[in-house]
């Protein structure tokens, strides 16, 4: 039996709706033995829910080009990052599968993250699922990432600029950080976040590296 009122605790919500986060946790092959509904369906929306929230944020927060912010929201809407928020939220454990683990890859683990932000959302409309998405980030995937801080470096060298300047702190867990980052150069900032240092300076770098190019472009006109 799941213990409804602690992966609540786990994911930071509350339901009005219990059946909706019993079925978010409720793989087909547990669905299928029991004949009770399964989490596909949630996992849809969840997937349309996702990428609206991450678009939005990246409207208001980013002055990214829009290829730029297609390529950053494909990073964080893969497999690896949702299963890390997932592990990270402490809920893959009550999973409710059935026929042994080999039922249970890395794609069961990473849609968890949407079919859940499916049931708050249809629970607690949008502003719930904004919350949930704010308490449990995504975190870029490291594999996908160029190598834009030397990118930025190599832009201000070649303008005849000084090197940036990096300042970092650290949130969370020691088993499961958020480092966050900021980066100055030009009297400008770029930010980012992540789930390694590394991470998080790569995406302050891209985003000052985006900045400072579209300032120049603007000098120019």
């Amino acid at each position: 039996m799941l213990n409804l009122a602690a992966i609540e605790e786990k994911i930071g919500y509350v339901f009005s709706n219990k059946k909706l986060l019993e079925t978010a946790l409720t793989h087909v092959s547990y669905a299928r033995a029991h004949g009770v509904a399964d989490n596909e369906r949630l996992e849809y929306l969840g997937d349309a829910v996702l990428e609206l929230l991450i678009t939005e944020k990246q409207y208001f927060d980013s002055v990214c080009t829009e290829g730029a912010m297609t390529k950053n929201r494909q990073s964080l809407v893969s497999k690896l990052p949702l299963k890390e928020a997932v592990l990270r939220m402490g809920v893959a454990e009550h999973l409710r599968y059935f026929g042994g683990k080999d039922n249970v890859g890395d794609k069961t683990v990473s849609s968890l993250y949407e079919s859940l932000l499916a049931a708050v959302y249809l629970d607690g409309g949008i502003e719930a699922a904004r919350a949930f998405l704010r308490r449990h980030p995504l975190l870029a995937d490291n594999a996908t990432e160029q190598n834009h801080k030397g990118a930025l470096q190599e832009y201000l060298q070649k303008n005849g600029k000084d090197l940036p300047t990096y300042d970092f702190r650290k949130e969370g867990q020691d088993n499961a950080p958020t480092f966050y980052c900021s980066v100055c150069a030009e009297g400008e900032i770029g930010t980012g976040m992540g789930a390694t240092k590394r991470a998080a300076e790569q995406q302050a770098a891209s985003e000052l590296l985006t900045k400072l190019k579209a300032l120049e472009r603007k000098r120019k006109e």
